[in-house]
């Protein structure tokens, strides 16, 4: 089996630089005695996923700097990217801040803006997010030196989550409105996706819009080729552009109506 490295032991290695990675590092003591050896002014966490232990926080003097997918204290969690556009916000960010022994709640050193658009996918949004979040890190070490950067506490009633994604969470629920099911569509993206049932098998949503219609929930309508199924809301409807029934290539809208005949009054879900 081929073994590939992440991009950053890759650049690491292409720079000369060391790495190790322990399979734990709690109670990991040749580890501690490595990272005390080397006498570091700060730690940088990102996409870590586990428990810093207090050894490791309270080591380096400008403290384990952590970079987030969101403008918290909006968002803590595994899932910021994803849950911000499932969410509809129009607005994100990243922010530095130093880890402690919370989930995503220690004091924000600094954060920036970016704007989440219309066609935003966690795919398209995520490398926008990561570049501008490298530069913040830079910016933020050159300020904690100079001691420009000043840590401020968060603000726990305006908390908000972002828990780790399930297969569940794709489901989709046309009790909610289109416009919800779209911004999860989006924000879901690679997995969970978006997925429904027809006649018993899987379909699986790859690109949908809404539209105005009136459709009853979890209705299909077939109109002039175009595939619409209705939602909560009552006002508007979910056409579905690109599906994929189980164990079958990706198609067309109007492919999946030649192909299966799905008729106007049929259910999904």
């Amino acid at each position: 089996m081929d073994v590939s490295f992440s991009p950053v032991k890759d650049a690491a290695l292409r720079l000369g630089i060391e790495v190790a990675q322990p399979a734990a590092i709690k109670n990991n003591w040749e580890f501690r005695s490595r990272l005390e050896g080397i006498g570091a002014d700060a730690i940088i966490v990102v996409g870590y996923g586990r428990i810093i232990p207090p050894w490791m926080i309270e080591l380096p003097r400008l403290g384990n700097l952590n970079l987030h997918g969101s403008l918290l204290p909006k968002y803590r969690g595994a899932a910021p990217i994803q849950w911000a556009i499932a969410n509809g916000e129009m607005v994100t960010g990243v922010t530095t801040m130093r880890i402690d022994a919370g989930l995503d709640t220690g004091d924000i050193l600094m954060q920036r803006e970016m704007a989440i658009g219309a066609e935003d996918t966690a795919e398209t949004l995520g490398p926008r997010l990561a570049l501008m979040g490298s530069a913040l890190m830079v910016e933020t070490l050159g300020g904690l030196e100079s001691g420009e950067a000043r840590a401020v506490a968060q603000d726990d009633a305006r908390a908000t989550l972002a828990p780790i994604l399930r297969k569940e969470d794709g489901r989709m629920d046309f009790a909610r409105t289109a416009q919800n099911l779209s911004d999860r569509l989006r924000g879901f993206q690679p997995w969970p996706g978006a997925f429904t049932s027809f006649k018993g098998k899987t379909l699986s949503v790859h690109r949908a819009r809404v539209v105005d219609a009136q459709v009853a929930a979890g209705e299909i309508l077939v109109e002039g080729g175009r595939l619409m199924v209705g939602c909560g809301d009552g006002a508007s409807a979910l056409e579905l552009l690109e599906v994929q029934m189980e164990g079958k290539r990706r198609m067309t809208a109007l492919e999946f109506i030649n192909g299966y005949r799905p008729r106007s009054g049929d259910g999904l879900g």
